[in-house]
């Protein structure tokens, strides 16, 4: 799946919470991703994934808290050790046992970058972050993610 339609399709996702989606850009035209506008919020994780446990593949979460409905820019802005590892990226909504629930296709495959690989438009309410190994990790992955939103 390409950004761009993975793009498209956690724009879909994100919009059928009951918000309106915004438009997304390819990743050749990146100006046309939407940024998040009005008083912008952003928050930075970081973490590492540890290497699959028994052939179960690992996964780290981070909840944030959207106070006022808007705009959301998810950015994996660093991983490695290789820093061209592909990891799994998602948004969703925080489970009372501690997982992320991710929305139904809002997450990509994707290497870190300096573009958004997620954006739409949310409403307010509590969400979490997760970042994942997608099977091709050899060891722990480090990662910086910043989540904006208004």
């Amino acid at each position: 799946m390409t950004r761009s339609s993975a793009l498209g399709l956690a724009l879909v996702v994100l919009g059928a919470l009951g918000t309106t989606s915004a438009c997304g850009g390819s990743s050749s035209n990146t100006s046309a991703l939407p940024a998040p506008s009005g008083t912008v919020v952003t928050d930075t994780f970081t973490g590492t994934v540890p290497i699959p446990v028994a052939g179960a593949l690992q996964t780290d979460i981070h909840s944030f808290t959207v106070a006022v409905g808007g705009t959301l820019s998810v950015t994996l802005t660093a991983a490695g050790p290789p820093p061209t590892i592909q990891m799994g990226l998602g948004i969703g909504n925080p489970a009372a046992d501690g997982t992320c629930s991710l929305l139904s296709g809002a997450s990509v495959a994707t290497a870190a970058g300096t573009t958004a690989q997620l954006s739409g438009t949310v409403a307010a309410g509590a969400y979490c972050v997760a970042i994942w190994d997608i099977g091709n990790a050899l060891q722990p992955i480090s990662y910086t993610v910043t989540v904006a939103h208004t």
